[in-house]
Order: structure tokens, then C-alpha cells, then sequence
């Protein structure tokens, strides 16, 4: 497979070893290259494009078997994708035919596809609901409760995240652009909390007050800053799906109208401008 940006050839692992590249800038899609017999798993409607020889098959919760095979371990597992954002169904692409085949997924909105191989950080990575892309057929997506009261309810993504474990590759979608940050033991760093898009086990989640009065009303940056404290890696997003659609709410209300911004004439230099 030609090497990318983001590219990867096997190595031993317990799940399936898929190769991979993502393609693209600001609007990325993943292609993962499967072997005979070996799977990769995704979220419901991020297919792109596959091989006439991969089959796809829905399956209820993560397809990871992890939860056991029987049905309640099934619904169980179904649930934890539901309460972390995601649907009740994953699907599976399984190579059934020889020599090599491909199937592709595309993030749903601008910004990154971040590849993650899980056995790198322990086996487990704590990321922003509605991140999970795909993965390597035998990582399990579950929940992570925030345990401080505080923090689940002002941090921007409440009390439950999304939990990847296993020893595979995972890719998880990240809005904007992505900053990667290794924190030391103690070494801490103030973000905006819905630009918190993951971090391992090992980092302290908290909050810490954003300032003053003043800076809490007028500041345009809320209560508080994620305050995330090492060892440990974290990644940070630029431009989370809320605050775009946000932005996108508030431009929908003015009724898609152009406002004049950059104009110091506003609606008079719109009409000389040829807008109106």
C-alpha cells in the first residue's frame, strides 16, 4: 500500500493488524487495506467505498466480542455506544476473497482522522463523544464516567466520554486542526473545554475557574478551562463540532443573511458592495 501522511504496515498484535493511510487535508477519509479474513469495524454511515470482495454485516454494539456473545452481553454492549453518543449498530467489513481489498470511511465533518494504535498507550484511550470512527475488528468502545461532580457537569462533555480499549488500531475524528501535547508528571495545562478531544488514562481531568466576574461574562470563554495535568498525553482540537454548529445555529437565525461583518458601512456597505 503507498505510504501517506498517516500510513502503517503490520506488526503483531491480538486484533486484526489492518494497513492504512488517510488521504486528504481538511476533509479527510480513511482507507484501510484488509488481508483475507480480516475485518475492520465502523460507525453506521461512514462507509465511503469497498471492494466487491469485503462484506459488510450490522451488528449490534461494538462488534468487538468483548462483552460476550450471548444476548444480554450484546445489549450491554449496544448500550454503552448508546449513552456515549453513538449508535446501537456498528457495522464490519470482513475481507472474504483473495489477494488484497480496501474499504473506506470519511469523517462527517472538517478536521482530522486521528490514528491511534491502542497497545501504544496501555491499551485504553479516554476521547469526546461522537469521536469514534473505525478500528481494527477486536477494540471495544465503552464509557468513561467523570468522577468529579463539578467537572461532569461544566466540562463540556458532561459526565460520560467515550472509552477505547483494546491493542489495535482505533481512528477517532477530530474537529479543526490537532495539537498533540506530552505533559510531565505534575505539568499542567488550561484548555477550552470542548477542545479537550482525548487524552490517556494517566491524565488528571479537572476544572479551574476561567477568571473574574468580568472575564466569566464578558470573556466569551465560559465558566471554566479544562485544567489537564500530567504524565500523560493530550490531544487538543481547534474547532469542536459544537462550537460550529454554534456558529451555524446563530447564522441560521439572522436568516443566512450576510451581517456586514469586516464593513464598517454594515447594510449601506453591503449595497454598495453589490450584496443587496
Amino acid at each position: 500500500m503507498s505510504q501517506g501522511p498517516w500510513s502503517h504496515q503490520r506488526s503483531a498484535s491480538v486484533t486484526d493488524d489492518i494497513d492504512f493511510e488517510i488521504k486528504g487535508q481538511e476533509l479527510q477519509f480513511l482507507e484501510i487495506e484488509l488481508d483475507p479474513g480480516e475485518s475492520a469495524v465502523a460507525e453506521a454511515g461512514a462507509l465511503v467505498w469497498k471492494d466487491a470482495a469485503v462484506g459488510m454485516t450490522t451488528v449490534f454494539g461494538d462488534g468487538s466480542g468483548g462483552q460476550g456473545s450471548g444476548f444480554m452481553g450484546k445489549l450491554l454492549g449496544a448500550g454503552k455506544r448508546l449513552i456515549s453518543g453513538e449508535s446501537l449498530f456498528t457495522t464490519v467489513f470482513t475481507h472474504n476473497g483473495t489477494g488484497k481489498a480496501r474499504v473506506a470511511f470519511a469523517a462527517p465533518t472538517p478536521g482530522v482522522i486521528l490514528p491511534l494504535n491502542l497497545a501504544e498507550y496501555g491499551g485504553t484511550l479516554i476521547c469526546q463523544k461522537d469521536s469514534f470512527l473505525a478500528a481494527a475488528r477486536g477494540v471495544s468502545i465503552g464509557i468513561q464516567f467523570q468522577r468529579r461532580i463539578m467537572t461532569g457537569l461544566f466540562g463540556g462533555e458532561g459526565f460520560i466520554m467515550q472509552r477505547l480499549d483494546g491493542d489495535g488500531w482505533v481512528f477517532v475524528q477530530m474537529g479543526g486542526a490537532l495539537v498533540e501535547r506530552e505533559l510531565a508528571v505534575g505539568e499542567s495545562i488550561h484548555v477550552d473545554t470542548g477542545c479537550v478531544a482525548a487524552f490517556t488514562p494517566t491524565i488528571d481531568f479537572d476544572l479551574v475557574a476561567a477568571g473574574g466576574v468580568r472575564s466569566v461574562f464578558f470573556g466569551g470563554e465560559g465558566l471554566f478551562f479544562a485544567r489537564l495535568t500530567g504524565p500523560g498525553k493530550v490531544w487538543i482540537q481547534s474547532l469542536p463540532f459544537s462550537r460550529l454548529a454554534g456558529r451555524m445555529l446563530a447564522a441560521a437565525a439572522m436568516g443566512g443573511q450576510n451581517r456586514g461583518e469586516g464593513s464598517a458601512l454594515g447594510t449601506l456597505g453591503d449595497m454598495i458592495g453589490g450584496n443587496r
